[in-house]
């Protein structure tokens, strides 16, 4: 937090110096007013823009914009003009030499949807929830039956290209090397899958996807980018939304957001408080076998899982609109959680005959709390020239998870009871400086360069007591510390069709990776430079082809670090490794995109080369329960993996009264590593995991509005198989689905929706390790819930356009692309 100060002060200071005044004096200046609606469906449009040129020089000499109401104003000299109204995504409207020599009401000017849109495809959000655009993909929540009282987990696993596994860990296009940003930035939560459960679905807007991101975005990230985005009210006055959700399994939620925009500043708010229930159950069946790999004994675990949590997600913000040209906006982020997780977990002792031997029982009573508090602010400066802007962002968050348990262990074979106690405290600060800045030249190319300062330090204190005496063996304090200073610098030029962007990030990371416990310090400093590229050729007004480069990296962080882990079973350990290596991916990508009048076909092609990849490795660790041995599972660097794959998604609208989106993703994930160890029979052991694995999943949505007005939103989706070089996971299918019916003249929705109808959400895998053991599992993190939700819309219409600013491609949103 000391870095706020000094932060504000240099954000006063540019405000200070780039601000101007207004011109003044001259030739009397006339008022030209007007109103700009859609043609179809008479809706004002807000933020179009009114342009006035010479009518031989194409060059603006003034302009204005259109406000909620669609109405606008622009003063000029009196004169003779052509004037040009434009919105994104429709026709402009053009007057030609228009004669004025005195203050002029043009009247009422409608705007008509251009069907064809170079590079994207912009559907409105009752229309359907994504956009397909060329360099990424836009899901709109807004419209979504299917995570109406749900959380951010249920949102992204609703996505094309995007998948959740049951224990919440996010995949893009079957790569879990993931960086998943909020507004931008890194999520300040230490558990990222936790923190993505607490935040309600209604506070999302939109999530975008961008699979092979350019220079200007982090470079962590192999697989690419997920970038969520939350609502900031946008309506001029008063409005707001209210939702309430229960369901079965107990989940209780209610949730609103409320904003009030003027002329001079906007503020809103998102609030959002959940009381869920998630049970969920598993087993794994393990053979052990002998030298010849016959089978000496086994071991049948299951477990029975229930996990309360109540959570408060609070987000407060204000945009100051400074000056015409410049924003000031601050928001105040608060996430709090409490958790109490009942883990039950039944070991049955099988002889070598088949013959039961004992039943051993472990009961697991954890309490956990979770505290998230971050502030952001952003000052926008725009220039005089269309797309030349400055942005500084800052981000100063705090983090605290708090977790505590009590297991007891008791066995048929035994009259003792045993008692362990376990103790998992971690405290993370961080803190994100950005400085962006871009400057066009002429109308078809622009420069753009930045800086990015991530700062981060992460403390995890786990302790263990076994019938109160300390297991240093598994007690520890590990500290974190990363430091990640960042400069890029991006061009971007279109020749006609040919549109080009190229990029070079430079980071130099200085890492700390400190174990308290054993006074064992250690440093890892590395610089990188990252290039990207992008192409694209406009084939024709309905479609167009690409192809970009980037390198990426990933950095190990939390518990594939921390050597001293987890004690949730007592014959499968998880150990980190303190010794990780980041590792650094060359991605490749071939993208096309076509559009009909009824349809919109997206595919591309890519491949990717991963050096040093994390695998996660197990083997006998030595020691022994009960003759049972102990099983350590641990990520190593492996080596290189080859990853390649195409994907396709189809948006099709077959009639006004039937939506469907259909994404489809197969790939292919090449091994080569040897894994050498020795184990505790002081012999060296090898172990081959090259491997070749192919795998799938698709995913289709349907959406057809019923008579009475009825809307009815069906998802299927199914993973398919993969092998590793330990085993292999299988495939899995499941569906959603939902209902929803608009009430009290459209102000009041009625929503009814079932997520994973036929309870097969499952992670199962099959394990062989050769001389030592087989095993197959089945894990289901949450079973079938049941979601009734009432939305209350106030000042707010439910067809409601969230308008887009004018801008060029070149703002967050979206890569430049000419």
């Amino acid at each position: 937090m000391k870095l706020i100060k000094p932060f504000l002060i240099l954000a006063f200071f540019l405000i200070a110096i780039v601000g101007f005044a207004q011109p003044g004096g001259g030739v009397p200046k006339i008022k030209i007013t007007g109103k700009v609606i859609e043609k179809i469906s008479k809706q004002p449009l807000e933020y179009a823009t009114i342009t006035f040129s010479l009518p031989n020089n194409p060059k603006p000499v003034a302009g204005g914009i259109s406000n909620a109401t669609g109405d606008f104003d622009v003063e000029v000299k009196p004169g003779t003009y052509d004037i040009k109204i434009e919105f994104i995504s429709f026709k402009g409207n053009d007057i030609k030499q228009k004669n004025l020599t005195k203050s002029t009401n043009l009247g009422v000017i409608g705007l008509e949807e251009d069907a064809a849109q170079l590079n994207e495809v912009i559907v409105r959000a009752e229309k359907t929830t994504v956009e397909i655009k060329l360099d990424k993909k836009v899901y709109n929540v807004g419209s979504d039956l299917m995570v109406k009282g749900g959380t951010v987990s249920d949102v992204l696993d609703n996505i094309p290209s995007v998948s959740v596994d049951v224990e919440g860990n996010v995949s893009l296009r079957g790569n879990d090397n993931v960086r998943v940003l909020i507004d931008g930035r890194p999520s300040n939560a230490i558990n990222i899958s936790e923190a993505l459960r607490l935040i309600p679905a209604d506070a999302i807007e939109k999530v975008e996807v961008i699979t092979n991101p350019s220079a200007r975005y982090d470079a962590e990230g192999g697989g690419g980018l997920l970038n969520i985005i939350l609502k900031k009210g946008k309506n001029q006055g008063l409005n707001g939304t209210i939702i309430a959700s229960t369901g079965y399994p107990e989940n209780y939620g209610l949730s609103g957001t409320l904003n009030y925009k003027s002329k001079n500043f906007n503020l809103f708010t998102t609030q959002g408080y959940n009381d869920r229930s998630n049970p969920g159950n598993a087993f794994t069946n393990t053979d052990y076998l002998n030298d010849n790999n016959e089978i000496t004994n086994s071991v049948n675990e299951s477990r029975e899982n229930d996990r309360f949590n109540k959570g408060y997600n609070s987000n407060f913000g204000m945009e100051w609109f400074v000056s015409e040209t410049a924003t000031w906006t601050n928001s105040f982020n608060y996430r709090k959680s409490n958790g109490n997780n009942i883990d039950n977990v039944f070991q049955d002792y099988i002889r070598a005959d088949r013959s039961f031997d004992y039943r051993r029982t472990r009961i697991n009573l954890e309490n956990s709390d979770s505290e998230n508090v971050e502030f952001a602010t952003n000052y926008t400066k725009k220039f005089k020239k269309d797309g030349h802007k400055l942005t500084l962002d800052g981000s100063f968050s705090t983090s605290d998870e708090f977790n505590d348990a009590l297991i007891t262990d008791t066995a048929t074979n035994s009259n003792r009871t045993k008692f362990d106690n376990t103790l998992n405290n971690q405290s993370q600060n961080r803190n994100l400086l950005q400085l962006d800045y871009v400057l066009p030249f002429g109308k078809s190319s622009q420069f753009e360069a930045g800086y990015r300062g991530d700062f981060s330090e992460l403390l995890t204190d786990y302790r263990v007591d076994n019938d109160g005496v300390v297991n240093n063996n598994f007690t520890n304090k590990l500290e974190y510390k990363e430091k990640v200073n960042a400069l890029y610098t991006q061009y971007g030029v279109k020749v006609n069709k040919f549109s080009a962007l190229f990029g070079l990030r430079f980071e130099d990371s200085n890492i700390n990776i400190n174990q308290l416990a054993t006074n064992d310090f250690n440093t890892k400093k590395y610089n990188n430079f990252f290039p990207s590229a992008f192409f694209t050729y406009e084939l024709s007004d309905a479609s167009s082809a690409s192809v970009s480069y980037s390198r990426r990296i990933q950095r190990p962080r939390g518990r594939l670090l921390n050597p001293f882990s987890n004690l949730s079973s007592n014959i499968n350990i998880f150990v980190g490794n303190p010794d990780l290596d980041p590792a650094f991916t060359d991605a490749l990508d071939f993208g096309y995109i076509r559009r009909w009048e009824k349809l919109t076909f997206n595919t591309s092609l890519y491949v990717n080369k991963t050096t040093d990849v994390f695998q996660f490795a197990r083997r006998e660790s030595g020691d022994f329960v009960n003759g049972i041995p102990i099983t350590v599972s641990s990520p190593i660097n492996l080596a290189t993996e080859y990853r390649a794959g195409f994907e396709f998604t189809l948006n099709y609208s077959p009639y006004k009264w039937w939506k469907l989106n259909g994404n489809f993703n197969f790939f292919r994930n090449e091994t080569q590593g040897i894994y050498e160890y020795t184990n505790f029979r002081n012999e060296k052991v090898t172990q081959d995991f090259n491997n070749i694995a192919t795998s799938w999943f698709t995913r289709i949505t349907s959406k057809i509005t019923l008579p009475y007005k009825i809307d009815w939103q069906t998802n299927a989706t199914y993973n398919g198989p993969q092998a590793n070089a330990q085993g292999k996971s299988l495939g899995v299918f499941a569906a959603n689905l939902a209902f929803s019916k608009d009430i009290m003249k459209d102000k009041g929705t009625l929503s009814f929706n079932v997520s994973d109808v036929f309870n097969s959400r499952k992670r199962i895998m099959e394990t062989y390790l050769p001389q030592f053991a087989n095993s197959y599992g089945e894990m289901q993190w949450r079973v079938r819930q049941i979601n009734v939700s009432f939305t209350y819309r106030f000042n707010k219409p439910k067809n409601e356009r969230e308008k887009p600013t004018r801008k060029m491609q070149n703002d967050n949103e979206g890569d430049y692309q000419g």
